[in-house]
């Protein structure tokens, strides 16, 4: 396992209550109401919140890259993410789909981009060889 060389930022929540619970963040900026999937909660779930998380990062990802790169990226990238929870042995696992949309790059060049994000993000580097993520160029 490697080991942080410079913490650069910590995030803090408080949970209490579980998939029917809520979170608080210690500055205030995040506040929810928690639900498990699939149920008529009004609260959001963990995948979600993960879905959310690791897309924004990619993008973060992709932004750094780029900018090393000298490339400019267009104005309506986006991602789709989706977060799968299912069963795995006798408990339960996550996986990640991801469909990375960089309207109008030349798709070598945006197939690069994406692979060189995948190797900088956070999200991917925690999640790399743990659980399956597919990241699809659409």
């Amino acid at each position: 396992m490697a080991s942080l060389e410079k913490v650069l930022y910590t995030a803090h929540a408080h949970t209490t209550g579980g998939r029917d619970g809520a979170s608080r963040t210690d500055d205030g900026r995040l506040d929810i109401q928690l639900s498990p999937p699939g149920t008529s909660g009004t609260g959001t779930n963990p995948e979600q919140l993960f879905a959310a998380g690791y897309s924004a990062c990619f993008i973060g990802a992709m932004k750094a890259v780029a900018g090393q790169q000298k490339i400019t990226l267009p104005q309506d990238l986006a991602i789709d993410a989706s977060v799968d929870l299912g069963k795995l042995g006798a408990g339960y696992g996550i996986a990640v789909r991801m469909a990375i949309q960089l309207p109008g790059m030349d798709r070598a060049a945006a197939q690069a981009l994406v692979d060189a994000a995948h190797q900088v993000c956070p999200y991917s580097n925690a999640t790399r060889g743990n659980i399956d993520v597919t990241l699809t160029l659409v």
